[in-house]
């Protein structure tokens, strides 16, 4: 638990030192711009801070017989909750509604769309929450710059309840279709932990065994095999028999042992190819806009923590969004709206569908 806790601890640290220097960088952006340039890359932005919550999971009894004798206890979820912070400039889609006020519990799908109605747009939001008594701490922040023959743009993304976290940078050439449609090419850099190394592969044997007890004491745990007692590195009992210590401790265990060393390593640059299209077309009874990016070839530079040496070859990243509407008739209309992802075998998206009648 106390290990849990300083690997929370120090991933807020990270995640502040990350904010100030995004702070910084604005503020330098701004003291270095003229007046005219910094009323006119603000103009229309929107500032806003937020407090959001409601109720989670029902509490839930749990029973137990022990000597004969039934006794119970009550798994208690708190409420969840979401504190969001954040500056916005980006136009409107025609399809969007008008809200009065931006709280950051919008589904905005459109903000992840490749190329936005204005040239020059951005996003900083800082959203932190609780989920089913889960904490985490999501940032989404891009600045985009679109013109007819090139676009280019750089982000960071942190997704707690996915479990993921990069800073991206990309810079394309558009090709122009009809005016609809735009393909780009062009090249991404991106930059995030590891993932695919797995900490426990060295701990591994025949048939996914893992010597579980020789790790933990490695890692400061004791074991009294005549007493039966298990006690973690600051000497505090966590078990008394060997069930517990199996199927409620170890697993802990091997949580920590993994976070600990992957936060030991630094980030490392992934450089890609990067094809994308953007289509985007509205009537006031009918309306799509769609958008795919595909990564389908990486650079190897022989790096050790490299995703090419855990998947072997090649891989395709890819993310895409749609947005669909269609109002068959003055009572009935029908909508599609979602975005996907899938970075280095992860996977994060969200979506919603439905039908409309109007009774008149």
């Amino acid at each position: 638990m106390v290990q849990g806790v300083k690997l929370w601890l120090i991933n807020l640290k990270k995640d502040v030192i990350i904010m100030i220097r995004i702070l910084i960088i604005l503020l330098l952006l701004c003291t270095t711009a003229s007046a005219q340039t910094f009323k006119k890359a603000f103009k229309f932005s929107t500032f806003y801070i937020a407090a959001n919550g409601n109720t989670s999971l029902a509490d839930e009894d749990i029973y137990s017989v022990g000597s004969s004798q039934l006794s119970y206890d009550t798994i208690m979820t708190p409420f969840d909750y979401s504190l969001v912070l954040g500056i916005r400039k980006i136009k409107r889609f025609q399809y969007e509604d008008v809200s009065k006020f931006k709280d950051g519990t919008e589904s905005a799908y459109g903000d992840a769309a490749t190329i936005g109605l204005s040239p020059f747009e951005y996003l900083f939001e800082i959203d932190y929450k609780r989920q089913e008594g889960q904490e985490y701490l999501d940032q989404n922040h891009f600045l985009r710059y679109v013109k007819d023959k090139w676009l280019a743009k750089v982000e960071y993304l942190k997704d707690g309840f996915a479990d993921i976290e990069y800073y991206e940078a990309t810079q394309r050439i558009r090709f122009r279709g009809k005016k609809k449609l735009s393909f780009n090419l062009g090249a991404a850099q991106r930059l995030a932990e590891p993932y695919g190394y797995d900490p426990l592969a060295e701990w591994q044997i025949a048939n996914n065994y893992i010597h579980y007890t020789e790790l933990a004491i490695q890692e400061g745990y004791n074991i009294d095999v005549f007493e039966s007692i298990y006690t973690d590195p600051n000497g505090n009992v966590v078990a008394d028999n060997a069930a517990v210590w199996k199927e409620v401790v170890i697993p802990q265990v091997l949580k920590d042992y993994v976070d600990k060393k992957r936060n030991e390593l630094p980030n490392q640059w992934q450089y890609s190819l990067v094809l994308g299209f953007d289509y985007y077309y509205y009537k006031k009874d009918f309306w799509l806009h769609s958008w795919g990016n595909l990564m389908p070839y990486h650079y190897n530079d022989g790096n050790q923590y490299s995703y090419h040496n855990f998947i072997g070859n090649q891989w395709y990243d890819y993310s895409g969004g749609l947005i669909f509407g269609y109002k068959l008739n003055k009572n009935l209309g029908l909508f599609v709206e979602g975005k996907y992802n899938k970075y280095w075998n992860r996977e994060w998206y969200d979506f919603k569908c439905g039908v409309n009648y109007v009774i008149f």
